[in-house]
């Protein structure tokens, strides 16, 4: 398994938009994906899971995978989540 935390960027955090390209982002990889906040974990792939959590700008937030390309798929959410998705 390989977890990084990155602190989310923009101004909002995981609403829908943002929280849709997420989600697209981590459906390119074959790893399963979880997303935590505090102690709560769902599943990466998962719109109405990602947006449970209620992200908002300046959380910190857990991105871990477990799979063949999960050091792929954890540093390209990172950098996704770090540019703030590009909003």
């Amino acid at each position: 398994m390989y977890v990084k935390e990155v602190t989310v960027q923009n101004q909002v955090g995981l609403h829908a938009r943002p929280a849709t390209f997420f989600i697209q982002k981590a459906n390119e990889f074959k790893a399963n994906i979880w997303v935590e906040r505090e102690e709560r974990r769902v599943n990466g792939k998962s719109l109405l899971g990602v947006l449970s959590l209620g992200i908002v700008g300046g959380t910190t937030i857990r991105i871990m995978a477990d799979g063949s390309d999960e050091q792929l798929a954890v540093d390209g959410l990172v950098h996704l989540v770090e540019s703030g998705f590009a909003e």
